[in-house]
C-alpha cells in the first residue's frame, strides 16, 4: 500500500536553553492508505505534537514530511491549503462554533474551500444524516450531547473529502456507551469513504478497533 503520510527524522522542540523540551525526537513514521491507526502513550509523550506535525499544524525543527507522496516544504508552501485539501481534524473539545447550527458548522469547512453554498449545504446534510444527526441539523452545540458534538466534528472533518483524518482524544469527553458508538461510526465512515484515520488516545479499549498501534514514549516511537 502507498503511504498517505510519511515522516522521516521528525523533531520538534519547545522552549530555549535549559528550558528546551524535546517533544518529538527524530521520529520515523508511516501511515498507509485506509489504515485506522491508534497513537498511544502516557501524557506528555509527544502524541499530540506528532499528529500536529503530520497534519501541518506545527512545522518540524528537523526532518522531512511527505503527504500523499509529495514532499512538504513549510517554508515555500501554504500549509493552510494542504490542510484544507488533504487533512481533516477532530479535537477533544470539539471546537464547534457555538453560534452556528450543526449544519452551519459542517458547512464552514466547505465555505473556506470556496464550495458553492447549495453544494455545501447538500453535502453537510448528507454527512450529518450519515452520522445519525438528521434531526439535529438546526441545533446549536449547546443543544447537543457530547457524543452528538463529536459526530458533528467528524462530519465537518469529512466535508472536503480529506486523504486523512487526525483525531486527538475524540472519546475523552464521552461515556463508555458514547465511546463505543463513536468507534462504530468511525469504522463505518472509514469503510464508506476509504479515509485513513489516525487517533491519539489513552483509551486502551480502542486498540481492538485499530489496524495498528503506534506506541510513544519520551518523544519517540517505541513500537508500531
Amino acid at each position: 500500500m502507498a503511504a498517505i503520510v510519511e515522516g522521516t527524522g521528525l523533531t520538534k522542540r519547545f522552549g530555549t536553553g535549559d528550558a528546551t523540551v524535546l517533544a518529538v525526537d527524530a521520529v520515523d513514521v508511516r501511515i498507509e492508505e485506509s489504515e485506522l491507526v491508534m497513537i498511544m502513550g502516557d501524557s506528555g509523550c509527544g502524541k499530540t505534537t506528532l499528529i500536529s506535525l503530520l497534519g501541518c499544524i506545527l512545522t518540524p525543527d528537523d526532518g522531512e514530511l511527505r503527504i500523499d507522496g509529495e514532499p512538504i516544504d513549510p517554508v515555500s508552501e501554504d500549509l493552510s491549503v494542504i490542510r484544507r485539501e488533504k487533512i481533516g481534524f477532530v479535537f477533544q473539545l470539539f471546537h464547534l462554533l457555538p453560534y452556528l447550527t450543526a449544519l452551519e458548522n459542517v458547512m464552514v469547512a466547505m465555505d473556506i474551500a470556496s464550495t458553492k453554498t447549495d453544494e455545501a449545504e447538500n453535502r453537510a446534510t448528507e454527512l450529518l444524516t450519515q452520522v445519525g444527526l438528521v434531526d439535529r441539523l438546526h441545533h446549536r452545540p449547546a443543544q447537543l450531547s457530547g457524543g452528538e458534538k463529536q459526530r458533528v466534528s467528524f462530519a465537518r472533518a469529512l466535508a472536503n473529502r480529506p486523504k486523512i483524518i487526525f483525531a486527538d482524544e475524540p472519546t475523552a469527553n464521552l461515556d463508555s456507551r458514547q465511546s463505543d458508538n463513536l468507534m462504530n461510526l468511525i469504522q463505518e465512515l472509514r469503510r464508506e469513504y476509504q479515509t485513513t484515520i489516525a487517533i491519539v488516545t489513552h483509551h486502551e479499549g480502542l486498540k481492538e478497533s485499530a489496524d495498528r498501534v503506534i506506541q510513544m514514549k519520551d518523544g519517540r516511537i517505541v513500537t508500531t
